[in-house]
């Protein structure tokens, strides 16, 4: 089955130009003119990659991005400024990729699919590993759960990669462009940006005081380590 791609954007021409392309080229595609509609459209299709303008009217782009994450969904922004540009480099908001606007629908095609197969890539790697217990922290990447002192905590796929890297060597500290080479993939490397992203958002959710972390440590100037808690 063709993968499913959402596309968020209020240019009317675009959006039926680019579903035009997407279709033929064998994708399925589902269209939106704002976030808010998107965020609905989400209750009920599962797309596997979204394109997500930036200059959206009502929620920004960058505001709508963390509730794609949050449901697993690989973004690719859309963007049409240099203001947006400078907003997003480093991907730092946890978008897979961006594209400026105009863009050659080839060009599009392509990014389109270095992403879809490196997050296939990345499920299909986690679903034949087995479950890793830190402390009072449970990590299982066939079930893609993760449960702290019991209790469930709702991670995107991209928190969850990383996490689980962190994980694999509990204790030892992993350099920042390993992390960023095991989980957004070696053309990332040099952009440190992201994962200082990620990791903020993993202390939020895991962490007593994510401003004075316990759980996940910054060993300055080398990278991080999961050390044991509970």
């Amino acid at each position: 089955m063709s993968a499913h791609i959402f596309l968020v954007d209020d240019d009317q021409l675009l959006r039926r130009s680019t579903a035009f392309t997407l279709e033929n080229a064998g994708y399925q595609v589902t269209t939106a003119s704002n976030a808010e509609d998107a965020l609905d459209l989400l209750k009920r299709i599962q797309p596997e990659l979204v394109l997500l303008d930036i200059g959206l009217p009502g929620m920004d782009g960058l505001q709508a991005v963390r509730h794609f994450q949050d449901s697993g969904i690989p973004v690719i922004f859309l963007t049409a400024r240099r203001r947006e540009l400078d907003e997003i480099l480093g991907l730092e908001l946890g978008a897979e990729d961006y594209i400026t606007k105009p863009f050659d629908a080839d060009v599009l095609l392509a990014r389109i699919r270095v992403v879809l197969r490196r997050n296939q890539r990345q499920t299909a790697q986690l679903s034949n590993l087995e479950a890793l217990t830190v402390g009072d922290l449970e990590i299982n990447p066939a079930a893609h759960t993760v449960t702290l002192k019991g209790q469930p905590v709702e991670l995107s796929a991209r928190e969850f990669a990383l996490l689980h890297v962190l994980a694999l060597e509990e204790g030892h500290v992993i350099p920042v462009d390993k992390v960023l080479a095991q989980v957004w993939g070696a053309e990332f490397v040099g952009e440190p940006q992201v994962v200082y992203v990620h990791i903020r958002w993993l202390r939020q959710k895991l962490e007593v005081q994510p401003n004075n972390p316990e759980r996940i440590v910054t060993v300055r100037g080398v990278g991080y380590k999961l050390v044991s808690q509970g």
